[in-house]
């Protein structure tokens, strides 16, 4: 009797997939499948290298590779007869992508989607690319020839197979090794600040160069650390980013949402797809900078963007789906693009003049013949009644465009980014004065503690229809238990505490490294070549970022010495490669955070008007460097905390501003809490 393991049958296994961007392969003739034990056994098995492919429901390209080749009988014999294929989407299995996405770096080629990469029996890299067409241009070879050239490879030179194997191995590791360094003073984070500031482009606002994205970790760093410098520009490149995204074709002007990026320099060509987690960011830069200046551009914005996310991304019973696709009917941004004749035969003619001449509508277009909406050119409000008449013909178009077939939604539910939209829902509910926001903040919290949460304390990562599909990781429970915190902030509830506190102790146990900070995938990864370990920030920010962010702001808020000894010990891990510290913006951040913050304790029963005044005060301040507490009575603070046994003042609501282990004294109005609140500048 053989003891050789059973195989798969030959055929596509991602029907039994849960994941939108599987399934939309589920019927390529490629016998693809997905990435697990079981599809490493069976390379190993039939000793025969892996064609891995990487992208996501979203992606333009990804859809054009799939099209030209993946849907192809011929290319797909090819490939079944050389390789074990598999699929993996990117946004349900990020750690296999970070992993592998590093392994083409190291490879000295450029990243992007989708990452096709060509591994070893066991997982390891030995040669990668992006999309490759289906005949040879570009200079680029075709699939098919890349699929041959592969294969012969792996069978005639498995010494240099062997030797690239090793080489990008050790350099993996190397990458995921600590780095360990003191922790980064006001000086320092300055240097930084002022550096990435002559690195923007002070016309179009973001970072100079094409493609441009919103990097929103970027700019939230600088927008923290106008409060710690006095600089005004690390303010103003922020108000620029903003205004210009929100004016550009970037921002959809008919549905609210902002696009992944523009493939020009001026935020005027979109990449079409929305995503949950720039949304999510973008949203938490409107609620600050028009906490600090309020602006009607920045309230429309965030109203606009949140009607879409609660109208078009709400699912499973009020969490956030991932991603709106760039593609319609096979083409990218049909959906969201008109022409002129669409527009005049929609709307009245002198409207029809207003709205064309405001939005860049021409006969020839401004992108392949057709218009994408914006207001580059005609940023400033128009008169109250001509910008009455323009709102008309949005919703006129709006109702339009809805009769339209849609672009495609991923509606798996990920708990990182979910975790981002809640916590700016909450601080965006104070500043915009909607506690609807906070609500539905609220609900998409419920969801992912109750419906994503594994029976040993950590969370799912992703979760569709009834089902998690892939295992928690760093991301997930640092960015969760922030939105915790910023709900226990918001309600003052202690759930909120304790649920934080839980997924922080669940990322101790097993995401921590022994040698400082935390590894993204659990201990018990059985499929991950090397355990990442990174506090660089990408789209979105790190978990070590978000790890030392919520140990900061726990220690604000408990006044226990472990947890600064915790985000002592996160942002130290990182801080010994003093060059790099510009790709960690969200680590300085909760360092500034942990050195300077403030902490500001509300003491008095939270049912009176007063301490509810005081705590909307400090909620709506533009500085994020600082964590709210809410204390009914004098004894429930610990004796640790520097607020330990201050109370009410007279009977009445006080707050007490503390910073650096002392408070100040009581005040009991707002704006002199407001007052307290607005530090002195910081030494640079």
């Amino acid at each position: 009797m053989s003891d050789a393991p059973s195989l798969p049958p030959p055929e596509n296994l991602l029907r039994h997939a849960s994941s939108p961007y599987l399934l939309q392969h589920a019927d390529n003739p490629v016998h693809w499948r997905p990435w697990g034990p079981e599809a490493l056994a069976e390379a190993r098995a039939l000793d025969r290298p892996i064609l891995l492919s990487i992208g996501y429901a979203a992606c333009h390209w990804c859809h054009v590779m799939a099209h030209e080749s993946f849907e192809d009988a011929e290319t797909a014999a090819l490939m079944n007869r050389l390789f074990v294929n598999i699929k993996v989407d990117r946004e349900e299995r990020p750690d296999i992508d970070a992993l592998y996405m590093n392994a083409l770096h190291l490879m000295g080629e450029h990243g992007g989607w989708p990452l096709t990469m060509f591994l070893t029996p066991r997982g390891e890299p030995f040669w990668g690319g992006t999309y490759f067409p289906p005949e040879p241009r570009w200079g680029r070879p075709s699939f098919r020839q890349v699929l041959q050239g592969v294969a012969e490879a792996y069978r005639r030179e498995g010494d240099k197979v062997a030797q690239n194997v090793a080489a990008i191995r050790e350099a993996l590791s190397r990458m995921a090794a600590a780095n360990p360094g003191p922790l980064p003073g006001t000086a320092l984070l300055g240097q930084v600040a002022l550096a990435l500031v002559r690195g923007t482009d002070r016309e179009e606002g973001g970072l100079s160069g094409t493609p441009k994205f919103p990097n929103p970790p970027v700019f939230r760093f600088l927008w923290q650390m106008r409060f710690r410098l006095g600089q005004p520009a690390c303010a103003e490149v922020v108000e620029i980013l903003l205004r210009r995204m929100s004016q550009g074709g970037i921002y959809d002007h008919l549905g609210g949402g902002y696009a992944r990026y523009s493939t020009d320099a001026i935020w005027l060509v979109p990449h079409f797809e929305k995503m949950l987690y720039d949304n999510a960011q973008i949203l938490d830069l409107l609620a600050l900078a028009h906490a600090a200046r309020p602006d009607p551009l920045y309230a429309a914005r965030a109203e606009e963007t949140v009607g879409w996310l609660l109208r078009e991304m709400t699912v499973e019973g009020g969490a956030f789906a991932a991603t709106q696709d760039a593609d319609s009917e096979g083409e990218e941004g049909k959906f969201y693009v008109w022409t002129e004749a669409e527009i005049d035969a929609l709307l009245p003619p002198e409207e029809a003049a207003l709205f064309k001449a405001t939005y860049d509508v021409t006969p020839e277009g401004n992108w392949e013949h057709r218009t994408i909406l914006n207001r580059r050119r005609h940023p400033e409000p128009l008169s109250e009644a001509a910008e009455a008449t323009l709102a008309r013909c949005r919703a006129t178009l709006f109702a339009a465009r809805w009769r339209r077939v849609p672009p495609g939604r991923d509606d798996k539910v990920l708990a990182d980014w979910n975790g981002l939209m809640i916590a700016a829902l909450a601080r965006a509910a104070t500043v915009f004065g909607r506690p609807d926001w906070l609500g539905a903040a609220r609900a998409a919290f419920d969801v992912v503690a109750t419906r994503m949460a594994a029976p040993d304390g950590r969370l799912h990562h992703a979760f569709r229809a009834g089902q998690a599909s892939a295992a928690g990781l760093l991301e997930d429970h640092a960015a969760m238990a922030r939105a915790a915190l910023a709900l226990f902030e918001a309600t003052g509830e202690a759930a909120c505490l304790r649920r934080a506190l839980g997924w922080m102790e669940a990322a101790e146990r097993h995401f921590a490294a022994p040698d400082g900070g935390y590894f993204t995938s659990a201990d018990d990864a059985a499929d991950v070549l090397v355990r990442g370990r990174t506090a660089g920030d990408n789209a979105t920010p790190s978990g070590n970022g978000l790890m030392a962010e919520v140990q900061a702001r726990l220690f604000h808020l408990t006044g226990e010495a472990r947890w600064r000894a915790a985000a002592e010990a996160t942002i130290g891990a990182f801080t010994g490669l003093e060059r790099g510290l510009a790709a960690m913006p969200t680590l300085l951040a909760a360092a500034d955070l942990l050195t300077e913050g403030a902490g500001v304790v509300i003491a008095g029963d939270p049912a009176d008007p007063r301490a509810a005044a005081l705590a909307q005060a400090a909620l709506a301040h533009p500085d994020p460097a600082l964590a709210l507490l809410r204390v009914a009575a004098p004894g429930a603070l610990p004796p640790g905390h520097p607020a330990h046994g201050k109370g009410p003042v007279g009977g009445a609501p006080a707050a007490y501003v503390c910073r650096a282990g002392a408070c100040g004294l009581p005040v009991a109005e707002p704006a002199a809490l407001r007052d307290a609140l607005a530090r002195p500048r910081a030494a640079a």
